[in-house]
């Protein structure tokens, strides 16, 4: 048994445009919290799109499951998601979770609409596979840090600095491919590795 998610890998000149977001967010509101706060961090060099976590996975699964989702992405083709705004889950109040991603206008796209129609149908196809459901809205975003203690005072504090109002302009993730990751957890934090990688795009 693995643990295993499926993902969407990012490029450097994003992944280095997250690691400058992050380190201004430290400065501006998280050295000031007091040490009823706890934050971790994602590292940089493992920023990715959660497409679908599967959790514990049998092995002997995997070679199959790749030939589904190449099937279905044969006809799906690639979209770009934009990193335009700051934001939090589940709520900038009480944020457990800090977050960049696409903008609430981009989600009412075309673009979005058809993502939104690829993940349904790699839904489908974990759930086939016994894997439990995932009923949550997809919402596409690459996580920044995880608040572990104190959520009202970082709330407090990211409406005090105004980072959620200003737009951002880091660039985008270009969905091109889907791979399934292995995640070795770690006391340094999880160590990921590819496991394989199937492309996106109409072929005939």
């Amino acid at each position: 048994m693995i643990r295993a998610f499926l993902a969407v890998e990012i490029g450097d000149e994003l992944r280095a445009g997250l690691a400058r977001v992050q380190h201004d967010i430290k400065q501006r509101f998280v050295n000031q919290c007091t040490k009823a706060v706890r934050v971790t961090w994602g590292q940089p060099n493992s920023f990715h799109l959660t497409v679908r976590f599967l959790g514990d996975t049998d092995e002997q699964r995997l070679p199959v499951m790749r030939e589904a989702v190449d099937s279905i992405n044969q006809s799906i083709p690639t979209v770009e998601i934009p990193i335009e705004r700051f934001q939090a889950f589940p709520t900038l109040q009480k944020p457990r979770v800090l977050w960049v991603g696409p903008s609430e206008e981009w989600l009412q796209s075309a673009a979005a609409n058809q993502l939104s129609a690829w993940h349904q149908r790699i839904e489908s196809c974990c759930r086939s596979f016994g894997f439990a459901p995932d009923d949550k809205r997809f919402i596409p975003h690459l996580a920044l840090a995880r608040i572990k203690m104190g959520e009202r005072q970082v709330g407090q504090l990211l409406a005090q600095s105004g980072v959620c109002d200003r737009p951002l302009a880091l660039g985008a993730i270009g969905v091109e491919s889907l791979v399934l990751m292995k995640s070795d957890l770690r006391p340094a934090g999880p160590r990921y590795t590819k496991v394989w990688e199937v492309k996106l795009g109409c072929r005939s």
